[in-house]
């Protein structure tokens, strides 16, 4: 597929290749934001309603003390793998083997090429 940014500039999309580097790790740091946004809300909430509503502080707190070990998990989750690309190289076709004949065929053979006057 080709693309046209801009004036005159063309960029090309391989559909196999990997993510950059620089955005691999811009797409990392912005899960690791919204993760500890998160946290940052649950842990107001659980301060906040802590008096009003225990289960759902008590909820919430358990969410902001989790969050961090799964948001850390996320974020060093390491990059994507490339996917599994289509072989380019195509196999030279097998030639099938000749095979022995069998000893019912090499009677039926032998007879029929034996001198009629034998």
């Amino acid at each position: 597929m080709r693309k046209q940014h801009g004036g005159s500039v063309q960029v090309f999309r391989i559909t196999g290749a990997r993510t950059g580097l620089a955005e691999d790790v811009r797409g990392r740091q912005r899960r690791y934001v919204i993760s500890m946004t998160i946290r940052t809300l649950s842990v107001i909430l659980a301060v906040s309603l802590w008096n009003v509503e225990r289960y759902v502080a008590v909820v919430a707190l358990v969410l902001g003390a989790l969050l961090p070990y799964v948001a850390v998990v996320i974020a060093n989750a390491g990059r994507e793998r490339p996917p599994n690309l289509p072989s380019t190289f195509i196999t030279a076709p097998t030639r099938p083997m000749v095979a022995p004949p069998r000893a019912e065929e090499e009677t039926s053979r032998a007879e029929s090429e034996r001198p009629e006057g034998t």
